[in-house]
């Protein structure tokens, strides 16, 4: 116990309040190739490969219209298009954080998230992390089927380590599903911790792009509280029910707030 506090101490005069306790859950270390990479050299730092392996069904996938982790649909191709895309413009422009949201609720912006996710987990050099930040639903941990998914507050508020709060499916896909509705979801989004806690995950997992899934944007002002902690950002919009006022709106606002990657046309019967 002695040790682990000396190491405590030296990492806390080096990275100041960036080191937090829930870090150091259990003796780790840092490998050389960590190192090598430019990894944050932090006492017990976790890995990738330390999280929780996420026990997520491929039959419930299918029966909740995510079809690209076994690519049960030629569908699947869309969304490989739009993966590519995405990736394209984030590589241009040195991007690695994408925020996903939609006008109003049930545009299917959670849906295309999660076939967006699995489609960049086929690319073995692509480290895909999946951040649900539409805190009050649990959407995202129900499409999954993780019944006990961790309160994400706890998480952003610095009470929840990365290891109790991230599961893995495979070697470059993570996720972090809501497993609690919150209150005050705006201000938690917006607070000191979120930001710190987010900046320190994305230190120790050194993901190759995030996805935030983000509330709708007419709900509150949570995307737009959050909107300078991302990259850019994609709006989901639905067919017969998304409004042209609703998607002009929202598509002004976010080319003046941040940058627009595009609108995504779901829910389409014809085409």
């Amino acid at each position: 116990m002695e040790q682990i506090q000396i190491a405590l101490d030296k990492a806390r005069q080096r990275y100041g309040d960036l080191v937090r306790p829930a870090v150091f859950e259990s003796p780790r270390t840092v490998s050389a190739e960590g190192r090598s990479q430019g990894r944050s050299a932090i006492p017990n730092a976790l890995s990738w490969c330390e999280l929780p392996v996420a026990d997520i069904r491929v039959d419930h996938l299918a029966a909740n219209r995510i079809i690209t982790a076994d690519r049960s649909s030629p569908a699947y191709s869309t969304f490989d298009r739009l993966r590519t895309k995405i990736l394209q413009d984030m590589q241009q422009n040195h991007w690695t954080s994408v925020a996903i949201t939609s006008p109003t609720a049930g545009c299917g912006k959670s849906l295309v998230a999660l076939n967006l996710a699995f489609s960049l987990g086929h690319q073995d050099e692509c480290r895909t992390l999946v951040v649900d930040l539409d805190l009050a639903q649990t959407r995202m941990a129900n499409l999954l089927g993780l019944d006990r998914a961790p309160a994400m507050g706890n998480f952003l508020s610095g009470r929840q380590s990365v290891r109790n709060t991230f599961v893995q499916r495979g070697d470059n896909l993570a996720f972090a599903a809501n497993g609690r509705p919150e209150s005050f979801t705006s201000e938690l989004l917006q607070s000191a911790s979120a930001t710190r806690v987010l900046k320190e995950t994305c230190r120790e997992l050194q993901p190759t792009i995030v996805i935030y899934d983000m509330p709708p944007m007419l709900c509150g002002d949570d995307v737009m509280g959050f909107l300078p902690q991302v990259d850019c950002v994609m709006m989901i919009a639905a067919a017969e029910t998304s409004s042209f006022a609703e998607i002009d709106l929202c598509e002004r606002e976010l080319s003046d707030t941040s940058n627009l990657l595009g609108v995504v046309l779901n829910k389409c019967r014809y085409i």
